[in-house]
């Protein structure tokens, strides 16, 4: 089974580390991975073998907290809120601090009282209360030192706790230097970094929490005849719920009273408000912008639409890119690692002879630079920012390795059917060849047939009065008859008229020419002659070539899997610039083909509409579907559209490659930072250029290195889709 823990008491990517070590290692347990950023662990193990308990104890034992999760949020609005009143109170013995330091370090004039020793002892004393207030430096890094899996708090109290020793002995034996400055000024700096850094990561689940707060919290059932008020958790399926003007649907249900227009952006994303009555689906999140409605609760909780939107996009916020991979390896050794440097740097400068003091401040100086905590931000912060600014587009990612998979496409197969074209039939042409209009009669001798071309002459005849039908018959494969107002009417294929005696020969150019549009042609006949051509078409989606267009500039093949027949899928083909038409396939063609890309090398991706394309989408690397959030989208596909319109692919792409290329940036950052800082707080730049860092420099420096990998993973909220994607 697979089960999710908040996870407390996380600082850096070592700590991660340390968790997930002590989980994986546990027998039962098939995979851990930990989430630094969400405070997160997803378990998947054998509960056969292993309890939730147990788990939870792998996890105390390594110093840390773990909790089943509850779906309460993050906690890292409560730390910053510590973070910062621990900065504040350190900082108000810390002025005090430096002021002593500053004067007596320039030589002013103090009172006599106020002697070198005296001084020592006001430094100490104004010290002393930062450690305390500090003091969760020193528990969790020496807690995870003595359980042999040093963290960055280590590196800090191992740090700090050197320098205020060291000071301390110095003060007792009547020593010339003092580094209580040193000790404080880490210790706040510290402080100062991780509260930006808390905010900052706050704010990256920004787009998340907008996305949940736009499902509402109370709702309006009627029982018994009466409205009421309740939260929205406590409706049941089989509930009626009223909808008035200005109100969002709180679950998925069926209208069965009322009708209006709703705005369904939220899931859908959607521009235009959709008209609803008694018997059509209304999406959770939707928004009444019309009449009074009521609708019966079809699924409710965790099973809405919505709610289950909202999961997808947090599940995949939370997850790992496999580009992290190497992060984590890097992090599970890494602070060791510093503090062996830290002991070779305090050895070779008192071999060299550059005294113990020196020594000291280049040891700590190398600890206090070295956190890793660059490095584990580097990935997390980008996909949660990446997947959160997705959402807000109507772009759903599986999963942190799909954002990451999805910039590397080289190939995309289209479905032609709702993918490139809209995938509703529509009347096109209508060709007279009798006086009056031909449409009304047609579209009520259609409106008794369950042929999908049928539903194209209704829709087109909309708002006009049709006339009574009588005597109605349906040839399968070749149309339907009828009397119409006392006359006997056909509409169909050419063999239908043959069968009742209707000259077309006067059509057949026009037909001709409309077949060659890729356009199936329905004869009407009135009084055994000919009255119309209705030319039917699925009309291509208005994007659909500005997005080919693009994907192309990207450097990606397009290619179009069709079960259509060749000559209306070239014509679709040539309308939205795509070159490779493959027609008349089956899901099995389809998916052969997919196998065939892959086994040339391309990275594959195949868009369609999450149902008939589902081998296909199964096949492909990257499953994409067109699905306006309905559930076959949802659960088959590794990335969903939610706005239906084919322009959101080129964009999805580009998005995932602006995640990838900020995931790289951090993690250059992070290790060129380390490659180039760690050298010069050891002093390996001393004599040859003069380069010194002191501890308290070291620390402004590693605060920043994080603001700056989290700062650049914020950019991504203010990505935009190429103009002509819109």
């Amino acid at each position: 089974m697979t089960e999710k823990f908040n996870v407390t008491g996380m600082h850096c990517a070592a700590c991660q580390a340390a968790v997930e070590r002590a989980v994986r290692k546990l027998d039962g347990v098939s995979s851990a991975d930990v989430n630094l950023l969400g405070a997160s662990m997803t378990v998947e193990y054998d509960e056969n073998a292993l309890s939730e308990k147990e788990i939870r104890a792998a996890v105390k034992a390594a110093g840390y907290k773990a909790e089943k999760a509850d779906g309460a949020p993050r906690p890292e609005s409560d730390e910053a809120k510590t973070l910062l009143r621990c900065f504040l109170l350190s900082l108000a013995f810390l002025v005090p601090l430096m002021a002593l330091m500053i004067l007596h370090m320039a030589g002013a004039t103090l009172p006599g009282f106020m002697t070198h020793e005296f001084v020592g002892w006001a430094q100490f004393a104004l010290t002393v209360p930062i450690t305390v207030i500090n003091r969760r430096f020193f528990i969790s890094g020496g807690r995870s030192l003595f359980r042999g899996s040093p963290n960055m708090d280590t590196l800090i109290a191992v740090g700090s706790a050197a320098s205020f020793i060291y000071s301390f002995y110095s003060l007792l034996t009547g020593g010339e230097h003092y580094y209580f400055d040193s000790a404080a000024m880490i210790l706040t700096l510290i402080t100062l970094g991780k509260y930006l850094e808390a905010r900052s990561k706050r704010v990256t689940g920004d787009a998340l929490e907008a996305l949940g707060d736009m499902a509402p919290k109370t709702a309006i059932v009627v029982r018994d005849g009466a409205e009421s008020e309740i939260p929205a958790s406590e409706l049941r399926v089989g509930d009626v719920v009223a909808l008035k003007p200005g109100m969002s649907a709180p679950v998925d249900g069926t209208v069965v009273e009322g009708s209006s227009y709703l705005d369904q952006s939220a899931v859908t994303g959607e521009s235009e408000y959709v008209f609803k009555q008694a018997g059509d689906t209304i999406i959770s999140a939707s928004v009444n912008h019309g009449g009074y409605l009521r609708f019966r609760a079809d699924r409710v909780g965790e099973d809405t639409s919505f709610s289950r939107i909202v999961r997808l996009v947090s599940e995949a916020a939370a997850s790992k890119a496999p580009i992290q991979r190497l992060a984590d390896k890097i992090a599970g050794v890494f602070v060791p690692v510093v503090m062996g440097i830290a002991a070779v740097t305090l050895a070779v400068w008192l071999l060299l002879g550059g005294g113990f003091e020196a020594a000291l401040l280049h040891a700590v100086s190398v600890l206090v630079i070295s956190c890793p905590c660059a490095l584990g931000l580097a990935a997390p912060v980008a996909v949660m920012v990446g997947t959160g600014r997705g959402a807000q587009l109507s772009i759903l990612y599986g999963s942190a390795e799909i954002l990451e998979r999805a910039g590397k496409i080289t190939a995309i197969a289209l479905d032609k059917t709702g993918t490139v074209t809209c995938g509703r039939p529509e009347v096109t042409d209508v060709v007279s060849f009798a006086e009056g209009d031909p449409l009304p009669a047609a579209a009520a001798l259609e409106a008794l047939s369950e042929h999908p071309l049928a539903s194209a002459l209704c829709a087109r005849a909309e708002g006009l009065a049709l006339p009574e039908v009588s005597d109605f018959i349906s040839v399968t494969g070749k149309g339907v008859s009828g009397t119409v107002g006392g006359v006997r009417c056909h509409a169909g294929s050419a063999a239908l008229m043959e069968e009742n005696g209707v000259d077309i020969s006067d059509a057949a150019e026009k037909a001709e020419a409309l077949k060659a549009e890729g356009k199936t042609v329905i004869y009407f006949a009135g009084g055994g002659a000919l009255a119309a051509l209705f030319a039917v078409a699925d009309p291509i989606r208005p994007t659909s070539a500005e997005a080919v267009a693009e994907l192309k500039s990207y450097g990606v093949k397009v290619l179009m899997l069709t079960g259509d027949n060749p000559s209306t899928a070239a014509v679709i083909a040539a309308k939205a610039g795509v070159d490779d038409v493959r027609a008349g396939l089956l899901p099995e063609d389809k998916e052969a083909a997919l196998t065939a890309l892959r086994e040339s090398g391309e990275i594959t991706a195949m868009a369609g509409d999450g149902i008939n394309d589902a081998p296909a989408l199964a096949k492909a690397d990257v499953g994409i579907s067109m699905g306006a959030g309905t559930d076959i989208a949802l659960k088959s596909s590794d990335i969903v559209l939610l706005r239906d319109d084919l322009a959101d692919l080129p964009t999805a792409i580009r998005l995932s490659r602006a995640v990838l290329r900020n995931i790289k940036q951090n993690f250059f950052w992070a290790l060129f930072y380390n490659a180039l800082c760690i050298p010069l707080a050891a002093g390996a730049f001393s004599s040859l250029l003069g380069w010194e860092l002191s501890p308290v420099y070291a620390a402004a420096a590693m605060s920043a290195s994080s603001l700056f990998v989290v700062g650049n993973s914020l950019r991504l909220r203010f990505f935009k889709p190429a103009k002509k994607d819109k």
